[in-house]
């Protein structure tokens, strides 16, 4: 635990030094769990948005996008239930005066039971070698059934109590628990208190006349009150999607974790909208879809977990998050939810505004349901950051920092670098540069030298180094290093955008769905 704390603090520390990410308003002290993009970080962050938005919209010929506005109706959250239920059951400590969410306190202790588990496998499987039957073990070890069987019941405990809003033994549980506060070490709670989570706003020019509004809590509700817009004006044929990217913003009591959980963050969203009675299958499909498109990225089965809702939120009849390994432990990615027809039929109740889709083949009109796909982009920017950053130790004994970002993603797909500031080299790099720009983000560097400015590229990802060096005026070639194995190669200047192109291009990383 105490390896993956400190490689944790690496990553923030990393992400600040080397322009990825920054604290907001830093002069003035910054802004409690408000983050800015920097110039690499602001890469990233796009490459996976196309990379999403690609595969999302691009890739399917029955889902298309939009950008719904960030202020919307108030009438739009009554419909959707956040006036009245978008709440996070909250606990103070009497000592600390500091305050907690009750559920997260909760989940953190069964972190450390899974944490034992883990423990028990990992000692098993160095007994047993070879010959090491894991399912064979959790299923038959006493030790580990036990401990499941606890989790199992701590958190069926408590979410049948938070769906019954039985607040009173949320903080049973607890106490029962014995669970402490990080901080102080005391157990001297308050009650468990439900705060809501929006952020409210004025929209008018006077304080008597304005009108109460809310900064959106989800990106979702401006895809529902679009639906009949879309479909009318795409001619679309049910089942059919609609996605959206975009801002959305949470009053987090308890944000933490650096960009995991945030005030202001982006969502990628897409609404899919079916036959009643084919939610299920639907929602099935889609969890398998978006699966490949997270392992498409190369990092392996081992980051990825499916984690099926215990307690299901109000609009819901099925709900799983595709969680991921960060370094505080495996948490929430991807939902993925089948919200039944709770949003549209909601929205026709409050606006008396017919929101059906009249089905041609059924010869009848109906309220569509709707399979959700929801995914943080700021997590899945942590994911991809902190899974990539390593420290690697070279023949020689030293270390490097590498960035190994999938290469579609990385910020910068090539650095350019003239061996010396003199001779012409820096002319031709600077040439090189030029007509590599139209098709890539590529970086000069001309200081430092050579194995400093490699370090320096490494250490943000860059997936090709690029050096022009004196036989570059006789052969026309250059060498280039490749990040991740650190082996070069001589090559035509006149190859480099094919042989960039073939390891960085969104065709070849996506084409891994498919096979």
């Amino acid at each position: 635990m105490a390896i993956q704390e400190e490689h944790f603090k690496k990553v923030i520390s990393h992400a600040k030094e080397y322009g990825f990410i920054f604290p907001s308003s830093e002069i003035y002290d910054g802004l409690s769990a408000v983050y800015d993009y920097a110039q690499n970080g602001v890469e990233l962050k796009n490459n996976i948005r196309n990379y999403w938005w690609k595969s999302m919209v691009q890739m399917h010929d029955n889902i298309v996008g939009i950008d719904a506005a960030i202020l919307m109706h108030p009438t739009t959250w009554k419909a959707s239930g956040h006036v009245d239920a978008f709440n996070d059951p909250l606990i103070d400590n009497k000592d600390s005066k500091k305050r907690y969410r009750a559920d997260v306190l909760i989940e953190d202790y069964v972190a450390k039971i899974e944490d034992k588990i883990d423990k028990e496998i990992a000692k098993a499987a160095k007994r047993f070698g070879d010959a090491f039957n894991e399912k064979e073990f959790i299923s038959t070890n006493q030790r580990v059934v036990e401990y499941i069987e606890k989790k199992e019941a701590i958190l069926t405990r408590m979410a049948k109590s938070l769906e019954k809003e039985d607040l009173a033994d949320v903080k049973s549980l607890i106490e029962e628990l014995e669970i402490a506060c990080p901080i102080s070490g005391s157990r001297n709670w308050t009650d468990v208190k439900q705060f809501n989570l929006m952020f409210g706003t004025k929209l008018g020019a006077s304080a008597e006349s304005a009108m109460d509004l809310y900064l959106r809590p989800e990106t979702a509700q401006g895809i529902f009150v679009n639906f009949l817009n879309v479909q009318k004006s795409g001619r679309m044929k049910i089942p059919f999607g609609i996605a959206q990217t975009g801002k959305a913003f949470r009053n987090e009591i308890v944000a933490r974790q650096f960009i995991f959980r945030m005030r202001e963050f982006e969502q990628m969203e897409m609404q899919f909208f079916v036959r009643p009675g084919e939610q299920k299958k639907w929602y099935e499909s889609w969890k398998e879809t978006r699966l490949k498109w997270h392992l498409s990225l190369g990092l392996g089965n081992d980051y990825y977990r499916f984690h099926d809702h215990e307690k299901l939120a109000h609009y819901a009849d099925a709900a799983a998050d595709i969680e991921f390994k960060f370094p505080f432990g495996f948490k929430e990615l991807e939902g993925i939810h089948s919200r039944t027809d709770f949003d549209l039929s909601s929205h026709e109740k409050f606006s008396g505004r017919k929101l059906q889709y009249f089905d041609p083949e059924l010869n009848e009109s109906y309220v569509p349901y709707v399979v959700e796909t929801s995914i943080g982009l700021d997590r899945m920017f942590l994911a991809m950051f902190s899974s990539a950053l390593m420290d690697e130790t070279l023949e020689d004994g030293s270390v490097r920092t590498v960035l190994k970002l999938p290469s579609v993603l990385a910020p910068i797909k090539a650095a350019v670098l003239p061996l010396v500031k003199k001779d012409g080299l820096p002319e031709i790099a600077k040439e090189i540069v030029e007509d590599l720009k139209w098709d890539f983000n590529v970086d000069y560097d001309e200081k430092d030298a050579i194995g400093r400015r490699y370090r320096r590229q490494d250490a943000i990802g860059t997936p090709f180094c690029i050096t022009v060096d004196h036989d570059t005026l006789e052969d026309k070639a250059v060498t280039i290093r490749f990040r991740d194995s650190m082996e070069q190669k001589r090559i035509p200047i006149a190859a480099l955008r094919e042989l960039i192109n073939e390891e960085v291009s969104v065709r070849k990383w996506l084409k891994k769905i498919q096979s």
